[in-house]
């Protein structure tokens, strides 16, 4: 009685790139264009070395998944 509804996917994974480029968009734009302050390992961890690992979890699962 009750269907099943098919989703895509790649849902998520769409909704996770685009939460982790609008907060490099905002953080990037803090550290640059606001003069932040913090230093350049912290500033190179922020945008690059967290969303890297967060996109690899996120491959990850989906290719876990059937």
């Amino acid at each position: 009685m009750s269907q099943t509804v098919r989703r895509n996917r790649l849902l998520p994974w769409y909704i996770g790139i685009a939460i982790v480029v609008v907060a490099e968009i905002i953080v990037g734009y803090q550290m640059f264009y606001v003069g932040c302050p913090a230093p350049v390992l912290l500033e190179l961890a922020l945008l690059v070395v967290i969303p890297v690992v967060y996109l690899v979890l996120m491959y990850l699962t989906f290719v876990s998944q059937e």
